[in-house]
C-alpha cells in the first residue's frame, strides 16, 4: 500500500517544502534519464497478491494483525482493511522455466499461510471483491493499525469535504434486470474491498514508453478475460467491480471539481507517452499532495556527488496516485531501476489462473512493444480507456475496439489475435515452450469456455437463488464452494456450477 509516514498533521510550510522537493526530484530524474544511469541486468518480473480473510461462516475476519503474527513471514504484510493482507513475491527472471517454479512456491506459501491463519480463526481467499462485505465493514474502526492508513483516510476526506458515494449499475444477471448500488461511506475502507494482483516488469528507460503504452492498450482485454469481482454489498454489479469501486472509494473530488475536469486519483491517464518522465511530471502538475512529508536528501546534490538519490518525495507522491499502469522508480543495493506496475487484475481465482494472467500480460505486452508500427499510433487513447470500462462492466461478453478489426468480443480478440502474439512475446523473452503452453493454454481454454471467476460467481449465485436461497445465503454458499475449488487448484474455466 506504500511507504509509512510519521507526521500526523501538515502545515502550509510542509506543503510548500514538499512541492519544492518533488520538483527537485523531477530535476534529478531528468538528469538520470539523460545520462542513462539505470540498471538492467536481465528482464525481471515481480508479483503482489492481495488476500481476504474470512471466518468459517464466510464473513470478513477482521484479524490481519493476529494472522500476520501467526504467519511470521516478512513476505506477508498489512493492507488497508483489517480483513486484508498482502503477499509480496521477490522479483525473479522472466525467462526459462522460472514461472513453473514460482507456481509451486506460491502454492506452498499460500497453503502454509492459510494453515497459520486458521489458528487465528481465519481463512485466506483470493478474490477480487469479497462478496460477503457489508456496510458495517466500512466503519473507520476497521482500518489496519498503521499511521499511514489513518492519515491517508483523513487527508482524502479533508480534500473531498464530504462523505464518499458508491454509485454504480450492474451488468444484468441471467433473467434479471440490472441491479443498482447507491451507498455512502465515511472512510476509505471501500478501497479495501478491491483486492488485486499487481504485476511488475523491470524495463530499460528507453523502452519504458513503448511498454507502458502497450500495457494501456491491453488493460481492457485483461479485465474482460480475468474478471473476478462480481458482487459488492449484496448487489450483482460489474464483472470487474473493482474498477469503478477503486475510482469512487479514493475520489477526492466533490461533484463541482469533477464538472471542472479535475483528474481522479485513480487514473487511466489521458495520452500516450514518450518517456517515463511524462508520467511523473503529470503527477506533480495535476495532483496535490496527500502526504506531504519530506526528508533531508537533496536529490540533485546526491546525484552531482556520484550517488543514487532515493527521490523520496516523488515516490511518496506517486504512491498516492493510483494509475492502472503505474510508473515505479526504485533503488536496490544502491542501484536505480524502473518498473511498470500493472494494477488492473483481480486476485484469484487460483494460483494457476493468476500466473496465466501474468504470462498473457507479459507476452502480449512484449509483442506489442516490439511492433514496427506501434498499435497506439493506430488507436486513440480514449478508445483504450473505453475498452477498460467496457471490459470491466461486461467481462468476457465485452465488445472491445481493436485497430484493423473494429469491434470484437473479448474472447474472440484473444483467440484470434492476442494469444498468438503472447506466444511470440514470451518466446522473444526467452520463456520456455513448457511455460508458454501451460499458462497460455489456460487463457485459451478460458476463452473457449467463456468462463471467468466472475461469470462462475454469477452463475452459482443464480443457481442457489433458484433453489430458494436469499441473496445473502447464496453469496455465502457461493463463497464456500469458491474456496473449495480455489484450494483444489484447477483453473476456473474447469469449475462446475452446482
Amino acid at each position: 500500500m506504500g511507504s509509512e509516514v510519521s507526521s500526523r498533521t501538515f502545515t502550509r510550510e510542509d506543503r510548500q517544502r514538499y512541492r519544492s522537493k518533488v520538483q527537485r526530484c523531477l530535476d534529478a530524474l531528468a538528469t538520470m534519464l539523460a545520462e542513462d544511469t539505470f540498471s538492467f541486468p536481465r528482464r525481471q518480473m515481480g508479483l503482489e497478491i492481495e488476500l481476504n480473510l474470512v471466518d468459517d461462516v464466510m464473513r470478513p475476519a477482521m484479524a490481519n494483525a493476529e494472522v500476520l503474527e501467526k504467519i511470521n513471514d516478512p513476505s506477508y504484510t498489512l493492507e488497508l482493511g483489517q480483513q486484508n493482507i498482502e503477499l509480496n513475491v521477490p522479483p525473479r527472471a522472466l525467462d526459462g522455466d522460472e514461472v513453473i517454479g514460482l507456481e509451486e512456491e506460491l502454492r506452498t506459501s499460500l497453503n502454509a499461510a492459510d494453515t497459520k491463519a486458521n489458528d487465528a480463526g481465519a481463512n485466506l481467499v483470493m478474490i477480487g471483491v469479497l462478496p460477503t462485505l457489508r456496510d458495517q465493514h466500512f466503519d473507520k474502526k476497521w482500518l489496519s493499525q498503521s499511521p499511514r492508513y489513518s492519515l491517508l483516510n483523513d487527508q482524502i476526506f479533508a480534500a473531498r469535504g464530504e462523505e464518499m458515494v458508491l454509485n454504480m449499475e450492474g451488468s444484468p444477471m441471467p433473467g434479471h434486470g440490472p441491479e443498482k448500488l447507491l451507498s455512502y461511506a465515511e472512510s476509505i475502507l471501500p478501497e479495501a474491498a478491491c483486492t488485486s494482483v499487481q504485476l511488475h516488469l523491470q524495463v530499460e528507460p528507453q523502452d519504458f514508453a513503448a511498454h507502458w503504452n502497450a500495457a494501456q492498450c491491453l488493460a481492457g482485454v485483461q479485465v474482460a478475460i480475468a474478471a473476478n469481482s462480481a458482487f459488492l454489498l449484496g448487489k450483482a454489479l460489474w464483472h470487474e467491480t473493482r474498477i469503478p469501486l477503486f475510482l469512487q472509494s479514493t475520489d477526492t473530488r466533490p461533484d463541482e471539481l469533477k464538472n471542472q475536469g479535475v483528474r481522479p486519483r485513480v487514473w487511466f491517464g489521458e495520452r500516450w507517452i514518450t518517456s517515463i518522465f511524462d508520467l511523473f511530471e503529470e503527477n506533480a502538475r495535476y495532483f496535490s499532495a496527500l502526504l506531504p512529508e519530506t526528508d533531508e536528501e537533496d536529490p540533485v546534490g546526491v546525484l552531482s556527488g556520484g550517488g543514487t538519490p532515493n527521490l523520496t518525495e516523488l515516490r511518496l507522491h506517486n504512491g498516492t496516485i493510483w494509475r492502472w499502469n503505474r510508473p515505479v522508480y526504485d533503488v536496490v543495493d544502491g542501484v536505480p531501476h524502473l518498473r511498470i506496475e500493472n494494477r488492473v487484475l483481480p486476485a484469484g481465482p487460483t494460483v494457476i489462473d493468476t500466473l496465466a494472467n501474468a504470462a498473457f500480460f507479459y507476452g502480449a505486452q512484449r509483442a506489442l512493444a516490439s511492433q514496427e508500427r506501434p498499435l497506439w499510433t493506430q488507436m486513440s487513447f480514449q478508445a483504450a480507456e473505453e475498452n477498460l470500462y467496457t471490459g470491466a462492466r461486461h467481462g468476457m461478453a465485452a465488445q472491445l475496439y481493436w485497430p484493423g478489426i473494429g469491434w470484437i468480443p473479448a474472447d474472440e480478440l484473444v483467440l484470434r489475435k492476442l494469444l498468438p502474439m503472447a506466444h511470440d512475446g514470451l518466446r522473444d523473452c526467452g520463456v520456455s515452450d513448457e511455460v508458454r503452453e501451460r499458462y497460455l493454454g489456460v487463457i485459451e481454454q478460458r476463452c473457449l469456455a467463456r468462463r471467468t471467476g466472475s461469470s462462475w460467481q454469477r452463475a452459482t449465485v443464480a443457481l442457489l437463488e433458484r433453489r430458494g436461497a436469499d441473496r445473502e445465503s447464496a453469496l455465502a454458499g457461493m463463497l464456500m464452494r469458491y474456496m473449495e475449488l480455489m484450494h483444489a487448484g484447477e483453473p476456473v474455466h474447469s469449475w462446475p456450477v452446482g
